[in-house]
């Protein structure tokens, strides 16, 4: 075994390894200085040690990225114009699903009369989706909220317990 050829190996793998993890750490030029340059910005900007990226793109896909992001979602008011609420994505409880064109939608609706006596603050919905109709419940903002909301409504109503699941829906949230 050749010892001079194999330590030497083992110095350039050491500083092949060193450069290496020395190029992965991050650099930070912008210390206390807060900079709100867009992705392609900081893509094409010079650092020393780290090469030289330029992008070229259009200038509509730069409008697209220096756009903000929405801050406030439209307020919509109840028919009465009593409450005011914002729609979004939220969760609900799908109470009741049938099939049946005879009995489906009046067991929707007596479920919904059900709920709506023991539970005043939570709204209930039957709709028709061809070919069930659909009892859901709730506008909630998490799905702990809602799993919290199924929980009485089963003790409640343990018969429904069955049938209750908790779905990604859109919401209304009152203000």
């Amino acid at each position: 075994m050749n010892i001079p050829l194999v330590s030497k190996l083992f110095l350039i793998f050491f500083v092949f390894q060193a450069s290496f993890v020395w190029a992965q750490q991050p650099v930070n030029t912008n210390e206390g200085n807060q900079n709100n340059n867009s992705i392609i910005d900081e893509l094409n900007s010079e650092r020393p040690f780290q090469g030289n990226v330029t992008v070229y793109q259009d200038e509509a896909i730069k409008g697209i990225l220096a756009k903000p992001a929405p801050k406030e979602l439209p307020v919509f008011s109840s028919a009465d114009g009593s409450t005011q609420y914002v729609k979004m994505r939220g969760y609900k409880i799908q109470v009741f699903s049938g099939n049946d064109q005879r009995k489906s939608r009046d067991e929707a609706y007596s479920k919904q009369r059900l709920i709506n006596e023991k539970f005043d603050d939570i709204e209930t919905v039957v709709y028709f989706q061809s070919p069930r109709w659909i009892l859901r419940a709730g506008n909630f903002r998490s799905r702990e909220e809602a799993n919290r909301a199924m929980n009485e409504l089963r003790g409640q109503f343990p018969n429904f317990g069955k049938e209750m699941y908790i779905i990604p829906d859109t919401v209304k949230i009152p203000l």
